[in-house]
């Protein structure tokens, strides 16, 4: 389970708004990816909260839910969220779309960040010194608290988008390349949300 340590490390050299970046959204094949930003005032977070936090991957959607709707409504936690479009993918590539997120994340923040603790091994151009931590989401709880926003956050955008495309399955797979997926794709086609830079995509089109 992620703790404070690496918060506690950061405040003892002097840092005070520390931010947890992470990003949701760079495998599937369709939507936009989309990173968060999480300071958390941690003497201040309630204690059931903080211990429930968790790489969002390894939560149930309804725990994540209610943990997203718990951070949005405490006011020691400061979020943020950045997304890069379909567009920003198939000209950029997925890395540099997810490092451009992430900053973007970082900058709505509501509070201005003077360290950020990045989940990964890529370092973003932040206007704050960072440090990438390899799967940092079970490491550091506001990295963690940043996965759970990004992700229901994208979640939340894939369902709307699945209602102007139906029969894709993005409600459930979220953009992935699952069998329903594919057999859309086969039979609907490729839409605007499609990344047309990924291969799997690029079949489609030349069929």
């Amino acid at each position: 389970m992620p703790d404070t340590t690496l918060e506690v490390a950061a405040e003892a050299r002097g840092f005070s708004s520390i931010a947890g970046v992470d990003e949701a959204g760079r495998g599937p094949w369709a939507g936009p990816v989309v990173a968060g930003a999480a300071i958390l005032d941690i003497a201040n977070v309630p204690v059931d909260l903080l211990n429930a936090l968790d790489d969002s991957k390894k939560l149930k959607p309804h725990s994540r839910a209610d943990l997203f709707e718990q951070l949005t409504d405490c006011s020691a936690a400061y979020l943020g969220v950045g997304q890069c479009q379909v567009a920003d993918i198939d000209i950029h590539n997925i890395l540099q779309a997810t490092m451009m997120a992430m900053a973007k994340a970082v900058a709505d923040l509501p509070l201005t960040a003077d360290y950020a603790l990045v989940d990964g091994n890529r370092e973003p151009v932040l206007l704050c010194p960072l440090e990438t931590v390899v799967k940092g989401d079970g490491k550091s709880v506001s990295i963690a608290a940043a996965s759970i926003v990004a992700k229901v956050t994208r979640d939340n955008i894939m369902a709307d988008l699945a209602k102007e495309f139906p029969g894709y399955g993005w409600e459930t797979n979220a953009g992935y390349g699952t069998p329903q997926h594919q057999t859309a794709l086969r039979h609907l086609g490729v839409t605007p949300h499609h990344r047309r830079s990924f291969k799997p995509i690029q079949q489609y089109l030349r069929r």
